[in-house]
């Protein structure tokens, strides 16, 4: 909407804002910006987080065999590849703490030792397209999908020290599931996969209890109000799902396994499924 406006010297256009004088600390206002339809930037991208510990750490006999199967895949799916840290990355952890280092400094480190293993991987993936994506790149992201790349990132969102403190735990709240599961969101992608050790979501560390129970679906409000003692994937992905515009499935599945990759592709249901359905958001009464 569009206003003439006659200022004595000439006439000069003026156009609308519901917001130009409007606080954005305002409910009502913040309101109004809600949208029914945000842009997906990469629809047809496939968004997979190796995990660290999980695969990585574990060598050549877990990591060769999957990226493997992601060149496979990779001839008729585009791929994005997000690394974990793994127990370098702990070990990291457990000095900046005995060190008494900030929350912040925790995730500047943990984000180092993602990186060293996001260049181990682009080294096996050399040849068949690997490259390193830096944060500052992603407006490159179309053209290295069309060239048949396979960008390789660290999973460690980039709060850095401004990470924000997560009350009595000094341990930092978004880690790199969450980082790869913002990647997909952003992106509005085709799926967020995330490869760990396990067949998916238990109800307790099946390495610890026999009495663990697989879960096949659940919606990210149930996973939550579980309120399980160790949860395969951040917490933080399933609270932020319930606000997602694109990304509200997500897919675990057993990377020991890697022809489940293949089939988690093709949009089979392997592994666990968590999902929030529309309707559903963090604010809604539990």
């Amino acid at each position: 909407m569009t206003e003439i406006i006659n200022e004595g010297i000439g006439e000069r256009t003026h156009v609308q804002s519901p917001l130009m004088r409007e606080s954005l600390m305002d409910r009502k206002v913040l309101g109004t910006t809600d949208i029914e339809r945000v842009i997906p930037i990469l629809p047809d991208v496939h968004v997979i987080h190796i995990g660290g510990a999980s695969i990585l750490d574990r060598g050549a006999d877990a990591i060769l065999p999957l990226l493997e199967e992601v060149v496979r895949c990779r001839k008729a799916h585009k791929l994005i590849l997000g690394v974990g840290g793994g127990a370098r990355m702990r070990h990291t952890y457990h000095i900046a703490l005995d060190l008494g280092i900030p929350t912040g400094g925790l995730a500047m480190v943990a984000g180092a030792v993602n990186e060293q293993n996001r260049y181990m991987i682009q080294a096996l993936l050399a040849k068949h397209g690997g490259i390193i994506l830096h944060k500052d790149h992603y407006i490159v992201l179309p053209l290295w999908l069309a060239a048949g790349m396979i960008p390789i990132l660290s999973g460690m969102p980039p709060h850095h020290y401004w990470e924000p403190p997560t009350g009595p735990l000094r341990i930092p709240h978004y880690r790199e599931d969450f980082g790869m599961y913002m990647v997909s969101e952003v992106l509005g992608a085709a799926s967020m996969i995330f490869i760990k050790d396990e067949d998916g979501l238990y109800t307790a560390d099946p390495k610890k209890s026999s009495r663990a129970e697989f879960i096949p679906h659940a919606s990210a409000r149930q996973v939550l109000d579980m309120d399980l003692p160790d949860l395969i994937i951040d917490r933080a992905v399933l609270e932020t799902m319930l606000d997602a515009r694109h990304t509200r499935t997500i897919q675990i599945i057993n990377g020991l396994k890697p022809e489940l990759l293949g089939r988690a592709l093709a949009a089979e249901r392997v592994g666990t499924i968590i999902d929030a359905p529309q309707g559903t958001h963090s604010n809604d009464a539990r």
